[in-house]
């Protein structure tokens, strides 16, 4: 059956407000999801992603998290100028803040209190999945060619809070990246390893950044289904 979606507008700890797109399952949730977008804004994309979720049972939210420079902005996957400033404007103790309140509407305000939350996040969003598992007692957290999590030239990086991780986390990474090359996966299994985290890499040799998102002309359908099963094990053994 189809899911029920809804906008819905949280209070941030800053002061701000922040618009979240939700999807709610038929019946009852197994668990809640944040859904955290690519650089290009909740778009459409990362609508039908929550509606996939919530199909699954899962009680999606994706929170706008460009909603201080750029509420409700849907930008073109050429269009990187349009979401440059925006993703330089992200600091992450905001980013933080953000988080939390995605967190705790899922577990106060989305009427399934008890819920256990998990995150994931694609490209931008992949190092917002991962930033939530260091600050957030999450299920699980996945990670999908997660730019930021090695320093970048947009992020500090988080390999030094890694150690902070309170859950596990499922990573995928594109062969074909040139975005997230291999020394920077290095970087990230490095951190991981030394502070005994729980975590798994996938690497689709073949795929490039942004293989998951069928809007974009970088999709992959082959490393997208294979990532989709295994998107759904993880969580599910993990729920």
């Amino acid at each position: 059956m189809n899911p029920s979606t809804e906008y819905v507008t949280l209070s941030v700890a800053d002061g701000t407000s922040m618009r979240a797109y939700v999807s709610r399952p038929s019946g009852t949730p197994k668990a809640g999801l944040i859904v955290f977008q690519e650089a290009f804004g909740v778009n459409s994309h990362v609508r039908d992603v929550a509606d996939r979720f919530a199909r699954e049972g899962w009680l999606a939210i994706a929170p706008e998290m460009f909603h201080r420079t750029a509420p409700g902005l849907e930008a073109g996957y050429t269009d990187f100028g349009a979401v440059m400033p925006h993703m330089q404007a992200l600091k992450d103790p905001t980013l933080e803040a953000d988080i939390r309140a995605a967190f705790d509407w899922l577990k106060n305000s989305s009427g399934s209190p008890g819920l256990s939350i998990s995150a994931i996040g694609y490209c931008m969003g992949g190092r917002c999945a991962c930033h939530a598992a260091i600050i957030l007692p999450l299920a699980c957290g996945i990670s999908y060619y997660g730019g930021g999590i090695a320093p970048s030239p947009f992020f500090p990086g988080l390999t030094d809070r890694v150690k902070d991780l309170q859950a596990p986390v499922l990573f995928f990474w594109g062969g074909l990246d040139q975005h997230i090359g291999p020394d920077q996966v290095q970087i990230v299994n490095n951190a991981l390893r030394e502070a005994k985290k729980t975590h798994i890499n996938v690497e689709f040799s073949f795929a490039d950044h942004g293989f998951f998102c069928d809007a974009r002309a970088s999709y992959n359908a082959e490393a997208a289904a294979e990532a989709w099963a295994l998107t759904l094990a993880f969580l599910n053994q993990h729920t």
